[in-house]
């Protein structure tokens, strides 16, 4: 957990020692960004990864919240049975995440070492490496429940406590998925793993992440507020064009969150091979990547 402080005292240190540069910064994010997708464009077979892994994680909430809604499970609180239950939903939740997540990492590896991924390439990845993922779920599982409980005593420094160790994990763990597949590892050898590449090559400073999290925020946030305007000038004309149009901007959002999720799992294959191997993948310029990362 010491790494896990280290890393998260380095960003702070970032954020209030780099404010003259980080424009600069975000420029050499977005231009590791768009070399993300033109490894998207290059496998458009990439992004049915994030589409099962939506639809699977919405079977996974309708198979559990379903029969427990109807069965009034939590009428009477979190009893130890409740518990178990909610373990298991995160579980599978987790299992399903990982699983195509580790296909697409895998298939976008094969592509950053000058192959070309079909989509049951990185299926058989996540095959392969189905054990892993199914320990890595369990641990993550146990991880986020502790995460979310809420105890009686400690109010706000709980919760901020609570605040800070779930960034560690966060950012400790973004590594995990390019490691389980790329070695043999089990998950607690792949979480040590992931801590120490991150920490070894820009724990110092972690603004490329900030950053790509930040743009599509940002392109989320314009997008929703377009959408709304859009909505309630169609309702002024017709409620059933109103209506059309909130679905079809709808599916705008979802394809939105498609593409981000695609882009972090191609941006985490990238960093692994310039962590793992010190040299940037086929596409992406060295320098950059030194310079983003916060290489030393």
């Amino acid at each position: 957990m010491t790494s896990c402080t280290r890393i998260v005292q380095g960003l702070w240190q970032t954020e209030n020692s780099s404010q003259g540069v980080d424009m600069e910064r975000f420029g050499r994010s977005w231009d590791l960004i768009k070399a993300c997708f033109g490894v998207l464009r290059d496998d458009k077979e990439l992004l049915l990864f994030p589409v099962l892994s939506g639809i699977a994680t919405l079977l996974v909430l309708a198979t559990f919240a379903l029969p427990m809604l109807f069965a009034r499970v939590f009428e009477y609180g979190l009893m130890p049975f409740n518990l178990i239950i909610v373990f298991l939903f995160y579980l599978c939740q987790y299992a399903v995440i990982f699983f195509f997540n580790s296909a697409l990492v895998g298939a976008a590896l094969i592509r950053l070492r000058g192959g070309s991924p079909t989509f049951s390439d990185g299926i058989a990845v996540a095959r392969r490496n189905i054990g892993p993922i199914l320990g890595y779920a369990a641990i993550a599982a146990t991880v986020g429940m502790l995460l979310k409980m809420k105890g009686k005593r400690g109010g706000f420094a709980a919760d901020m406590v609570r605040s800070v160790a779930g960034m560690a994990w966060t950012l400790s763990t973004f590594l995990v998925v390019p490691v389980l597949v790329s070695r043999k590892l089990g998950p607690i050898d792949a979480i040590k793993e992931s801590a120490l590449l991150l920490k070894k090559t820009w724990g110092e400073n972690l603004i490329g992440t900030a950053g790509l999290w930040l743009g599509f925020g940002i392109i989320s946030f314009v997008y929703v507020l377009l959408s709304l305007a859009l909505v309630f000038g169609a309702a002024s004309l017709s409620s059933a064009l109103a209506i059309a149009l909130a679905i079809v901007l709808a599916l705008g959002l979802v394809l939105i969150g498609i593409l981000k999720s695609a882009i972090s799992a191609i941006y985490a294959a990238v960093l692994y091979r310039y962590a793992a191997d010190g040299q940037a993948p086929d596409g992406f310029d060295a320098r950059q990547l030194e310079l983003a990362f916060g290489r030393k």
